[in-house]
């Protein structure tokens, strides 16, 4: 379905054209004076410059030739030369009737728009997760549910951190604790145990403990180190050790990914690599593309026009091993083997800018990734308290994911139980839901390069900008529909037409849901959710509006009242739509 700028663009054109103008200069903007018009055509500004003629003039003739256009009910040159536009009533009620009888409410999917891999997530093995991985996760979410949605075939990637000196650091610790098991004894022949010696709870535990011992004795940290070396090139009983870590690990993370309905199609991790880097190493080198710098194995990245200096992506250090490079560039030689994509999107906090530049240059100029594949890093900041600084529980600790989030549903539990009107159960589920979307809400309603401070009290308000409030316009929505039914009103055919308005505010609320189609592409094109939180925003501020000036339920005319329940099912279904994509619902009830 065309978006309503092309439509406008589309009805200017021949009048440009008819006055001797190319109709390139027939676009038309959002008007940043809605008191005067809802669009503007600012070409007749741009016209006069090559025409050398005065902008009034050129306006005043197109807007001649727009007379009687059944688009406008406004269509008027003002000084110096804008034309000034307001949509017809009739036309805008049979665009949103066009909506209506679309699959997806106007929004068109692409053609062979290609596969897409979005990296995000980004979790470590034998850690839990906490609120420095929530932004990478929904953000992460949210781009592959709008990518899905356009129709692109998405695929989403956890891309563990599982192959690092964090495993070395386990096995070692747990040859101090437990030296008697299997997988230390170099005499041993048998089979390795199926059940891992730890549980999540203590596997957490030993983590930590070693990294902190690993800072004051350097013999640990050695072994450490040498125990990493030996899993990397296949030691057979820390393989079997590193297998039992990733099954108790991959469990616990599922179940906290879920809690945050996030999912992944792929569940791979920077092992998976690892087959790839030696043939990586040695490609570089024979293209020329690796040198000797220090001990260290480069790539020269740096390109002409560069602001700032760039250092070179190191791929091999002087002790041999490899580093996070070397295993992301062999994670794009897997995923060019395995889906051959036609973009790449990276989801991280913006201090690994530099490690992304280095790593898209060097894929590129080697030839792993075609020149005209986009590479897009999203950058996203740090989540503060209100401190300004960066988010920590009360006792000043990292705090987990999972105690966040039950932080917030208690919060919502308590809120609901105020003016209890429902069972404690039904509470308990529903503020899980209120609570998910107060979370995602409140992080993805701030572009995601900018820091932004958890407010609880804000994120949780049932008014202003946030998750709760959009959810509470959708349950008043479905309240209005039920009652609506319970008093015999008839079911709205899908697809019957909406009635032109009959009040400013009901045009309001139409024009602002003729924005839905191009607002969703534009949010993926700029990997943007926050634009889909801003414009549902503004959706439900138009229709609360238009809910408290207009009696939709005591509306004596059937056809009107039945009109008002065809536009506010339309508010309805993309206010649901959105949220999905967004990454949360809607409870029926709140």
């Amino acid at each position: 379905m065309k978006k309503i700028l092309e439509c406008i663009k589309t009805e200017l054109e021949p009048a440009f054209e008819a006055c001797g103008y190319d109709r390139s200069y027939a676009k038309a903007v959002l008007s940043n004076r809605p008191d005067l018009c809802e669009y503007q055509c600012n070409g007749a500004m741009a016209a006069a410059k090559a025409y050398k003629k005065k902008p009034i003039e050129i306006a005043g003739q197109v807007v001649e030739k727009l007379a009687g256009s059944p688009m406008f009910s406004l269509a008027e040159a003002v000084m110096p030369g804008f034309i000034n536009l307001r949509l017809s009533e009739t036309w805008l009620a049979d665009y949103l009737t066009g909506m209506r009888r679309e699959k997806k409410l106007g929004v068109e999917e692409v053609r062979d728009g290609g596969t897409i891999i979005v990296d995000y997530g980004g979790a470590n093995v034998a850690k839990p997760l906490h609120v420095g991985h929530l932004r990478s996760a929904i953000i992460g979410e949210s781009i592959k549910r709008m990518g899905r949605f356009l129709g692109y075939h998405m695929i989403g990637d956890v891309h563990l951190g599982d192959w690092g000196l964090q495993m070395g650091l386990i096995i070692e610790e747990l040859r101090s604790r437990q030296p008697e098991l299997p997988y230390f004894d170099p005499d041993f022949t048998g089979e390795y145990p199926a059940e891992a010696p730890f549980t999540i709870g203590e596997l957490e535990e030993i983590y930590p403990a070693a990294s902190a011992k690993a800072k004051t004795d350097e013999a640990f940290k050695a072994r450490a180190q040498e125990a990493t070396f030996q899993l990397q090139n296949g030691y057979a009983p820390y393989h079997a050790l590193w297998r039992h870590i990733m099954n108790v690990s991959l469990a616990d993370l599922k179940k906290n990914y879920a809690s945050l309905d996030v999912s992944f199609d792929l569940w791979k991790g920077e092992s998976d690599a690892q087959p790839y880097i030696p043939w990586l190493i040695q490609d570089l080198q024979d293209k020329g593309l690796a040198h000797e710098s220090q001990g260290a194995l480069v790539v020269d990245i740096a390109e002409e026009g560069d602001a700032k200096e760039l250092p070179p992506c190191i791929i091999r250090k002087s002790d041999g091993a490899a580093l996070y490079a070397t295993s992301d560039l062999g994670t794009i030689l897997e995923r060019e083997k395995d889906f051959a994509p036609s973009k790449y999107i990276y989801i991280t906090d913006k201090r690994q800018e530099l490690h992304f530049i280095q790593v898209f240059r060097t894929a590129k100029k080697a030839g792993y990734v075609k020149p005209e594949t986009p590479m897009v890093h999203v950058m996203f900041g740090t989540m503060n308290g209100k401190d300004g600084k960066p988010f920590k529980t009360r006792d000043g600790g990292v705090m987990r994911l999972e105690n966040l989030v039950a932080e917030i549903d208690d919060a919502v539990y308590e809120r609901i139980m105020e003016n209890r009107t429902v069972s404690e159960d039904e509470a308990r589920d529903t503020a899980k839901i209120i609570g998910l979307a107060a979370l995602k809400y409140g992080d993805l309603s701030n572009q995601a390069s900018k820091d932004y401070v958890f407010d609880m009290e804000r994120f949780i308000s049932f008014e202003g900008n946030t998750g709760p409030y959009i959810l509470y316009t959708i349950v008043r929505i479905k309240s209005i529909l039920t009652r609506y039914a319970q008093g015999g009103g008839q079911a709205q055919p899908e697809g019957a037409a909406i009635l032109p308005a009959s009040s400013p505010e009901e045009k309001a609320l139409q024009l602002q849901l003729t924005r839905y189609n191009e607002m969703v592409e534009t949010a993926f094109a700029e990997t943007a959710p926050h634009k889909i939180c801003q414009f549902i925003y503004e959706l439900s501020d138009e229709f609360n509006k238009f809910y408290n000036s207009t009696m939709i339920l005591k509306e004596e005319d059937a056809s009107k009242q039945a009109g008002y329940i065809r536009l506010i099912t339309l508010v309805k279904d993309v206010l649901e739509t959105c949220i999905d994509l967004l990454g949360f619902e809607a409870p029926e009830r709140m």
